[in-house]
Formats: C-alpha cells, structure tokens, sequence
C-alpha cells in the first residue's frame, strides 16, 4: 500500500465510532489498577445525560462507570441546596477513604469559573443576592447505612445533594488509580 493513502486509511479508522470496535461492555467489566493504568494521563468525564463516569488515559479511553447525582433537573448547579451538579472543568482537590460514601474525591468546585457563572446569575436576577453557591461536590460511592445501594445506581435513581456517586466497588476502584489534581470535566 502506497505510504500516503495509508495515511488517509489510518485518518478514516480514527474518524469513525468506537463501536464499531470496542465492545463497550467490555469497558464495564474491565478492571483498572496502577499496574495497567498513568495515573499522570488519566482524566474523568461525566457526562450527566447518559449517567456515565469515562476515564481517559491520554486519548483512550479505558472504562466506563454508572453514576448518579443529585436530582432528574440536569441543568448546572445554581445554589446551595438545588441538588444540582456542576457543569465545568474541575480537579480533584483531595481523596480520602469515608465511613459514610466508601471513599469520597473531592472537586474544586466552585473555581473561578463556577463563580464567575455565579456573579453572572446574581446580576441577571436569576439567583438571589443572598444566596450561597455551595461546595463539598465529590464523586464517591453509596450510603448503605442510610439504605442506598448499588441498586439506586443501577436503576439511576439520583439521591445525593449535587455529588457523583458510584457503586462502592467501582468508587474504591476508580480511588486507586487516579491521583490529586486529575481533570474531571461535568457536562450535559
């Protein structure tokens, strides 16, 4: 084959959908740790739509998660107490092992840009000048003592205040791998 239509070829292959590929239950069930994974390459996408967690290494992407969040209203986080989850860029602040969620990574949320849409609303008269923007969102797992399951993440049943929450077992995971300071972008 001649060298430059095999580089139209290989243009073509990236073009197209993953799945016709990838098995993509095989990106459920694929078990990720520091042996098989950089920890310097991963980032996080959560996309709220489909109730999906995807990590990234580089530009692979290398398992997909269920989660859930705070409530059905998709749209980005507003105020403190909407239930809502952010839309944005973030990094993970700090992780920590949690008697309550399993384990509990921390988003630095608000940044600037959380408060600078914020600032926007307040001005616009769509959120009150009172109002707080909140904080404390993290991805982390469920709350068996309070009787949430893997089941609510199974059937997306949302239950937290504006979080990420996964299956204890894919949280304590995805915990291993990833370090502070990994991307994680929230979008609809």
């Amino acid at each position: 084959m001649k060298k430059c239509c095999h580089y139209w070829l290989v243009a073509v292959l990236l073009l197209l959908p993953l799945s016709g590929f990838i098995n993509e239950s095989d990106l459920y069930s694929v078990r990720l740790n520091a042996a098989n994974i950089d920890p310097d390459k991963i980032f996080l996408l959560i996309d709220k739509s489909d109730y999906r967690l995807y990590v990234y290494e580089d530009v692979t992407l290398r398992k997909i998660y269920k989660v859930v969040f705070g409530n059905r209203d998709q749209t980005d986080k507003q105020v403190e107490g909407d239930r809502r989850t952010p839309e944005g860029t973030f990094h993970i602040l700090t992780k920590r092992v949690d008697k309550s969620w399993s384990r509990f990574m921390l988003l630095d949320y608000p940044n600037e840009v959380s408060w600078q849409k914020f600032r926007v609303r307040q001005s616009q008269g769509m959120v009150s000048s009172s109002a707080s923007i909140g904080g404390a969102i993290g991805i982390h797992g469920v709350e068996y003592n309070s009787g949430i399951w893997d089941s609510y993440v199974e059937g997306r049943i949302n239950w937290t205040l504006g979080c990420i929450s996964m299956k204890n077992s894919d949280v304590n995971e995805l915990y291993e791998v990833i370090k502070v300071g990994t991307p994680v972008v929230i979008r609809r």
